[in-house]
Formats: structure tokens, sequence, C-alpha cells
């Protein structure tokens, strides 16, 4: 039965649960789904969660919030209005308002509801099963439990750690909440917090787990689950594990939250992360996609180009340093010449040209191509470029289909390396760092970095090239932290959800006036009778000028 109120039904997007908001109106709705009827059965709740991390990292690919964050960070460039990309990549930066109507406002709300409802949902069949587990013990196979809890739990931390990663609060479930309750509002650490319990109840229960246990349902995982991958109970934990790195590096908005990070916990997760790639299949049927990344941002330059910004900093020419000395509004197009293999090689575009072929997998290179003159854009002087990222692109060339690397050891690497840096251990963060940075061409830090002070390898030849203060005008070799920064750019870019925008502000690096995170969209204060309020743009939660400058 579906109760609903005249005036207005309970709005709040974790309330998906509580039906019951008054007794004006009771009918029968055919199209409600019975959550009771769907969680009655250990088969439906398996169905259920097993889509869970589908769900969710669907929620955020397909929502149109993460061309903004894309914008936001510079990983991509457009002046195009389309998924309000324009309203967040101007400088000077303006605040994102959240008032009713306000520019940009859709797609927080539309990633924030499907992010907590799915939240919601996945708790709610962890309880389902525990129920039953607890009132029929023999109808759930021990094996089959675990592996279902844990995914459960995989999924519910996915959801939250999101959450927490882009708003500034969420709400916090867990599987003993009423179904009719609606959970406060808490601050991004909070939530946080409550995503990295989830994965440790994951990787807890999931060690309960026989490593082969197929008998009684157990792992390894469907291959539906992970969209072609089928994971063992130890290929599991790599993923969880992995996870709660990223996750408790990304969170901070500050480089003093990044820095009281607990490192200790992250190189441990992340050296006991993935060690080959995680392959999904996108697209077609599968019900998986990655959104903006595989399609719509290879329509033109204008939809997404390369900005000189931070991509600039593989130039070994000189010429970005000619184009930081230029006044912001004066800069135009440089060609980008570096001994980095994920860059077109050549001295001339001609020559870029003639060597950017279309990429055929996630390893080709280079990742960067030199477009044809005839596809340059106009655009904001210092976010246009001769270039485009098109590593991903050999999945719109096929129809929008093929594997895409959902989990990559560089990403486990470099976690690692920057939490070694952190703790002084230079000789164990560059083995970390080299294994990208090497295949790329460029010279290994092992054995030559040894401290902070020590600049990367190459003299005048040495990549990344760094904006160097107070002018930041002109740049010098970096240091091994930079190094381990510009392999993060490079090799993770349009691969991870928010992946600069994320790690640029607890390292400092965002433009200055950039919104440390998005406020609670409007319509979740309206339901919670919640003042409107904004962020960034020299109000609160604002980025001020940064490492770099900029």
């Amino acid at each position: 039965m579906l109760r609903v109120n005249r005036t207005t039904v309970a709005l709040a997007v974790l309330a998906c649960a509580a039906m019951a908001c008054g007794d004006e109106l009771v009918v029968d709705n055919e199209n409600n789904p019975d959550v009771e009827r769907v969680f009655a059965a250990v088969a439906t709740i398996e169905q259920t969660i097993g889509t869970g991390y589908q769900q969710c990292r669907n929620a955020y690919q397909q929502n149109t919030i993460e061309p903004q964050l894309l914008v936001l960070s510079l990983e991509s460039y457009s002046q195009l209005n389309n998924f309000s990309m324009g309203t967040r990549v101007g400088i000077p930066r303006t605040p994102i308002v959240n008032s009713r109507g306000g520019p940009g406002t859709t797609e927080p709300f539309d990633t924030f509801s499907l992010l907590s409802r799915l939240s919601r949902q996945l708790s709610n069949g962890i309880g389902a099963l525990d129920k039953i587990k607890t009132d029929q013990p023999t109808q759930v196979a021990a094996g089959l439990y675990a592996r279902v809890k844990s995914f459960g739990f995989f999924g519910v931390a996915c959801s939250l750690g999101n959450l927490a990663l882009v708003f500034d609060s969420a709400a916090v479930v867990s599987p003993s909440l009423p179904g009719d309750s609606i959970p406060p509002l808490s601050g991004y650490n909070t939530v946080m917090q409550a995503a990295i319990a989830y994965l440790d109840s994951a990787q807890a229960i999931a060690s309960t787990a026989a490593a082969t246990d197929n008998a009684s349902g157990g792992f390894a995982a469907p291959q539906s689950w992970m969209s072609g991958t089928s994971l063992t109970r130890d290929q599991f934990v790599q993923l969880v594990r992995q996870m709660r790195a990223r996750f408790r590096a990304q969170v901070a908005r500050t480089p003093a939250e990044r820095g009281a990070v607990n490192w200790d916990a992250v190189i441990a997760d992340a050296n006991a992360g993935v060690t080959a790639p995680v392959m999904v299949t996108i697209g077609g049927s599968s019900g998986w996609n990655i959104g903006f990344q595989s399609s719509q941002m290879h329509v033109s330059a204008g939809w997404s180009q390369i900005s000189p910004l931070y991509w600039g900093m593989a130039d070994v020419s000189g010429a970005y340093d000619a184009w930081l000395a230029t006044p912001l509004t004066n800069r135009a197009p440089f060609l980008v010449v570096t001994p980095d293999k994920r860059w077109p090689q050549g001295a001339t575009r001609a020559a870029q040209q003639a060597a950017s072929p279309e990429p055929t997998s996630a390893t080709s290179f280079p990742y960067v191509r030199n477009r044809s003159t005839s596809l340059d854009v106009p655009g904001d002087p210092w976010g246009t470029s001769n270039y485009d990222y098109v590593r991903y692109k050999y999945i719109r060339n096929a129809a929008s289909t093929g594997v895409f690397p959902e989990f990559r050891p560089e990403e486990a690497n470099l976690l690692a390396a920057e939490g070694y840096i952190r703790k002084g251990q230079f000789a164990l963060a560059a083995a970390k760092i080299d294994p990208s940075r090497v295949r790329a061409g460029l010279p290994p830090l092992s054995g030559v970095v040894n401290s902070l002070t020590d600049p990367v390898p190459g003299g005048a030849q040495c990549v990344p090239r760094v904006p160097v203060g107070p002018a930041f005008t002109s740049t010098a070799c970096g240091n091994i932290l930079e190094a381990m920064k510009y392999e993060m750019r490079s090799e993770l870019a349009h691969g991870r959800f928010g992946s600069w925008y994320f790690d640029s502000r607890g390292w400092g690096d965002l433009v200055a006036g950039t919104a440390f995170h998005f406020p609670v969209p409007n319509q979740e204060m309206d339901a919670r009778s919640r003042p409107f309020y904004d962020m960034g743009g020299g109000g609160p939660g604002t980025a001020p000028r940064g490492t770099y400058g900029f």
C-alpha cells in the first residue's frame, strides 16, 4: 500500500523506505517496489546486493557532476554550458550556488540522491539477510552469507565514501536503522569514517569465507557482480583495501588534512591492493558505463580538451615557461615537447599529429593526441590547447563498448608512494613511482632522488617542470612529491571519479577560489526544512592560492 500526503511526500532521499506520510489517501500502487517481498528471500537479496557496486559507480559515472569535477580541477577544459561545465570552469572562480533554480544544481542532486538511496537500499538488504540468517539459519549457507554480506558492505561503503568525497555533509545509514527514520546530516569526515568502517567489515567478513567455497555459494563472486570478472575471495579483499586507501587519502580538503591522514594505514592497504588491472565490460547490455569519458568528451574539442595550466608541466622546451610569463588572458596554445611517451613525440605540430594514432586499449601510447588543426576550438586563453586526452577513446570507437580498467595497480603504487614520501622513506617511494614513470620513457628516481630537496633526474629535460614562486612565471625540476603527483595525474586522469579534483584539494593545488566540496543540494535541504548555502568563490569552503600560484 502507498500512503500519500496531499501536501507533500517526504522528500528526503534517504526516506525511500518510509512511505507513510499521512492517511489522507490510500491506494494500491502496482509500480511501487514491494521492499518487504524483495528482501524476504535470500535469492532476491543476493541479486540486489550483487548489483550494488555497479549501481554505485554508475551513479557517479553516468551522472553529469563528473564533468563539473573535471573542469573544476582542469583535468579537462570546456566552455560549454552543458553539464554546467561553463559555469564551473571560469577564472576567477564563482561560488557553487545552492539556491532553487541556481546554475548547476540539478547534477549534484542527481548524484546525492542516487548514492544516498543506494546506501539505504543495500543497508536494508544486509539487515534483511541477517534476519533470515537468525530466523531461518538453514536457508543461508555460510559461504553465501559471507560473500553477499561482505559485498553489501562494499557497496554501502562505495556510496557513503563517494558522498563524503563530493559533499560537505550526507546522512549515515546502518542495517539496524528503522525503515521509517530519516538520519541527520553528518559532516564529510563522519560520513567517511562510516564508509571506512563498512570496508573494515567487508574485509573481516570476506576473510571468514573459505578461499574456494563455491559448493556453499561463497567465493568466487559471480562474473555479473564485476561485469565479466569473477573475483576470488583474495581478489575481492584487494579491491576493499584499495578503495579504503583511496578514501582515506582523498577525503582531505586541505594540505593540513591530507598531512594528518593515517598514512601507515594507507600504505598497508595500498600495498595490499590490486597487482593487475581489474577489467570490467562496459556498454552494450552490460549495464556498466564510464559516461562522459568514453563518449561525449570525444565529440569535439569544444566538449573536452587539455588545459596547459597543469598538463603543461610535461613540457621541456621552455614554451610552458613563456606561457606562464604571459598574462592569463593573453595566453595562446603552444607545442608541448616532452620525452614522456604518454604525449605525441615530435618537434613540430605536424610531426606530433602524425604521431597521434587512435588508441586500441587503455595501455596504448600516447594518451594525449595533437588533434587535426581543423578541429581546434576557441576558448579561454588559459584553457585551450592543441591537445585532447584520448586514452579511453577506444571504447567510443567500438560503439561505446569494451573493457575498462576499473581498479589498477598504478593507483595502489602511487598511494603507497605518497605515504612513503610523507614518512621520509624516499627509496620506497621511488620504487613505487618508477614503474609507470619508466614505462613512459622518463628516467627512474631510484638511486637518484633521496630527499624532498633532490630534483627529479633529467637536467634541462626533466619532467615534471613545476611553476616556481613567488612569481610563478617560470619552472624548475620538481621533487619526488611532484613526480608522484605528476604520475597520479597522468596515469589516473579520466579513470577515477573526480580523480584530479579530490587529490588536488588535499595537495593544495586547486585554482584559487575553487570550492572544496559541493553543498548538500537545495532539494534535500528543502526536504529537511534547512536553509540553503553556497560554497567556494571566496565564501565558505574556498581554496586559497595554491602550490603553483594559480
